[in-house]
């Protein structure tokens, strides 16, 4: 039987291969792992990034608000303590024109849907220039607009119908009267029957209101 004799220099040039492969493989995983955890440490650096940038928004944002909340504050005071309101009356008294500018303001749009609140308001109007009512009917709405805040709200449209009995003189004067009124009216058509002291009116019209501001803070997941 022949026996295989393996020198020595044979043994060494192996044993340099397999050292070579290892180092290899070794510095290969090395380099493999160094480009992963480069990616990984670049996303999280540019996460970071963009996190601190939010924050820095949303920080500049706060301090704007809080100086906005600050001039609009010291406005509403200057508005409301003015000697006179801003249809001349007086904002200690009870009289029709009488009230502080931000009562003034709420009932000419106030900010919710209510029918009842604005018959009544048509009413005094007209039993104060000594018309005779007739009716005063509209669409009590106010179930189907009870969600309606908004960051941006516009105003809503109220329409009513009001019947009334006048001389000529009155009739002429009733639409300057509800020209002049608080709320904003918008008449759509007026309708005139009878005679000169007997005459009937059927006026059909809108008024508005606006919904409160909704300011829901809200919450950003930064990605």
């Amino acid at each position: 039987m022949a026996t295989i004799k393996t020198s020595s220099k044979h043994l060494q040039i192996d044993k340099a291969n397999s050292t070579m492969v290892l180092t290899v493989a070794i510095a290969a995983f090395i380099v493999a792992f160094s480009l992963v955890a480069s990616r990984a440490l670049l996303n999280k650096s540019s996460y970071q990034g963009r996190v601190i940038a939010a924050k820095e928004k949303a920080s500049n944002q706060l301090k704007a608000n809080v100086s906005a909340a600050s001039s609009l504050t010291t406005a509403y005071k200057a508005f409301v303590s003015s000697d006179d309101n801003i249809i001349g009356g007086n904002p200690s008294g009870s009289g029709q024109k009488d009230g502080d500018n931000a009562k003034i303001t709420l009932d000419a749009l106030p900010s919710q849907y209510d029918f009842p609140a604005l018959a009544s308001s048509l009413e005094l109007i007209l039993t104060q220039n000594n018309y005779k009512i007739g009716s005063i009917t509209g669409t009590d709405d106010e179930l189907a607009q009870q969600n309606t805040q908004s960051p941006s709200p516009a105003p809503v449209t109220m329409p009513f119908t009001v019947d009334v009995d006048a001389n000529l003189d009155s009739a002429k004067n009733l639409l300057d009267i509800f020209q002049k009124s608080i709320r904003p009216i918008s008449i759509q058509t007026l309708d005139i029957s009878g005679s000169n002291n007997d005459l009937k009116l059927n006026v059909t019209a809108n008024t508005f209101y606006q919904p409160a501001m909704n300011l829901k803070i809200q919450t950003k997941v930064i990605k």
